[in-house]
């Protein structure tokens, strides 16, 4: 950050020493009222002054693209994270994420290094990729003539992207032969269905696994619906852990598969009358009355929250888990010049029943910055249909909350870091098969291969333990006690002080079976990894146990 300074005849007042003459000054007049029009005025004209004086006083060049978007970002840091600027470059992130759609060959690829060769990494099911026999493992030399050593991940990925129906040349060394060949593909339309996984987890019971309201979702949940009934489904499970929500018209018309046509949904109320609607189902139900459990978690969040929230005012679904995100703001997209684009929050929603389900105020910040969740203490009840109890301001609060255990700081520094995908670049090159997905398990030869690997990576193995033991080592320090406390902390610090594959191995069984579900979709794709995992899912089989809600002892519905 460059230091402006202000040359004065009397010295140099730095711009630190300036600023807090301002605010002295400020505290003691107090600046009048000035209206919205005028503030915004006055603000473009400064920012105009301040751009061209910069362009035509500053020493050096001015970075002006980089300028933009630090500005731009550091303005919109200020109001909420969900408002952002999108320009014209990124407009195929933003429609991957409303669309999960992409033209390609419909793979997931793997480059831990930028001088090497790029590997596959995960193909989806049904797609050219697949179809063509890319296998995890393969690696790709060459794309369209051009070497991938020494190319970053993102360029690889978007020169294998493109149109759909135009050809795609790669170059390929085969990962168990050793082979090299070339490869032919035709880019097609890509769609990652958020429907992850569905199945009967017994002869009664339906499971739909959603991780997204991206387009056309809420067709997948209904066609998943209608073929567990045909299976002989009696009761659904519609699981909507993770799901960090999207499109609320999705959102809707999952609601609609399971309540009678005209139900309200959700409404929506923001700055301009035109953002103030309600939204009803507009279809005709599939089923009214088969017993739904919905399960939620703390990433289940904005249209996972609508329908959550919907089904549980009106009484139609129990939900089991713990307590949603607390998301209750509506994001718009607004055109830009030069083809960029403005994703805005323009209003907050509300339940049948009248809740926000919003739980930090971005409108009210502290002196830092900071943004608090919303006490319990200041929320309101709410009643479902039948009168039974809800609140709002803090995301859907289970109607029986069953805990998860919490996935420990060492399996997540093991996956972020890329060491499990570094383990299964070594596992496919040794196994040409693995047998029944149903059955498939690793052994202690697979786990000490494992270790191995993990040995070989630089990672920060501490344990969430040690991590906290190492912070307050520094802030007793800082406060000039660490003497006073010097034999305790040697004798906490030889229990907690592991070496690296010790502390891989303690975990042992929380890591194996987030390989196995890894391992599996590598040879049997992601919706089979996904069953395997259920398997492990303790959470779940607590909320099978649980007897659902009896909404038929309820007063009648109104």
């Amino acid at each position: 950050m460059v230091l402006l300074s202000v040359m004065m005849m009397a010295g140099t007042i730095s711009y630190g020493q300036n600023k807090d003459l301002q605010k002295q000054k400020s505290s003691e007049v107090k600046a009048p009222h000035k209206s919205r029009s005028f503030q915004m005025g006055q603000w473009v004209q400064i920012n105009n002054a301040i751009l061209k004086e910069l362009n035509a006083s500053y020493v050096d060049s001015l970075p002006l693209s980089r300028m933009q978007m630090v500005g731009i970002n550091a303005m919109l840091e200020n109001l909420d994270p969900y408002t952002m600027y999108i320009p014209e470059e990124d407009r195929d992130d933003l429609q991957m994420m409303l669309n999960k759609s992409y033209g390609g060959i419909g793979a997931l690829v793997y480059k831990p290094k930028k001088e090497g060769n790029l590997l596959i990494n995960e193909p989806y099911v049904g797609t050219p990729a697949a179809r063509a026999g890319l296998v995890c493992g393969d690696e790709v030399l060459e794309i369209e003539g051009t070497v991938t050593n020494g190319l970053t991940a993102q360029q690889c990925t978007d020169k294998m992207k493109g149109n759909p129906g135009t050809g795609l040349k790669m170059k390929v060394r085969k990962v168990r032969t050793g082979e090299i060949k070339d490869v032919v593909l035709t880019r097609e339309y890509i769609h990652l269905s958020d429907v992850s996984y569905y199945g009967m987890l017994n002869d009664t019971t339906g499971y739909i696994s959603q991780t997204g309201f991206t387009t056309n979702v809420s067709q997948a949940v209904k066609d998943a619906f209608l073929d567990l009934k045909k299976q002989g489904m009696t009761k659904l499970v519609l699981d909507l852990r993770g799901n960090g929500g999207g499109l609320i018209n999705e959102a809707v018309s999952i609601v609609s598969l399971f309540v009678p046509k005209g139900s309200l949904v959700v409404s929506q109320k923001g700055k301009s009358i035109k953002e103030e609607v309600k939204l009803y189902t507009t279809q005709e139900p599939v089923d009214t009355e088969i017993p739904i459990l919905v399960m939620v978690d703390g990433g289940s969040a904005s249209s996972s929250e609508i329908v959550s929230g919907a089904l549980q005012d009106m009484d139609r679904a129990t939900i089991m888990g713990t307590r949603s995100y607390g998301k209750g703001l509506v994001q718009g997209i607004r055109p830009l010049p030069y083809g960029g684009q403005l994703k805005v929050t323009v209003a907050k929603y509300y339940t049948p029943s009248g809740r926000c389900v919003q739980a930090l105020d971005y409108a009210k910040r502290g002196e830092d910055g900071s943004v608090k969740a919303i006490p319990d203490s200041l929320t309101h009840e709410f009643r479902t249909v039948g009168g039974r109890a809800v609140r709002d301001g803090g995301g859907i609060t289970p109607d029986v909350e069953i805990k998860a255990e919490p996935a420990s700081r060492m399996l997540l520094v093991l996956f972020y870091n890329g060491i499990m995908e570094d383990f299964i670049m070594e596992y496919v090159k040794l196994h040409d098969q693995i047998g029944d997905p149903d059955k498939f398990h690793l052994d202690d030869e697979d786990f000490d291969l494992f270790v191995k690997v993990a040995m070989g990576k630089k990672f920060d193995y501490r344990s969430e333990s040690k991590a906290l033991y190492d912070k307050l080592v520094e802030s007793l320090k800082q406060d000039k006690i660490q003497d006073k406390v010097a034999e305790q902390l040697d004798a906490l610090d030889k229990v907690l002080n592991m070496d690296k594959e010790e502390s891989i191995r303690i975990h042992k069984t929380e890591i194996l079976p987030l390989l196995e579900r890894e391992v599996v979709a590598r040879y049997y794709f992601r919706p089979q990894a996904e069953k395997h995992a259920l398997q492990y899912d303790i959470q779940l089989k607590k909320a099978l146990e649980t007897p659902l809600a009896d909404f038929s002892k309820l007063p009648e519905k109104k």
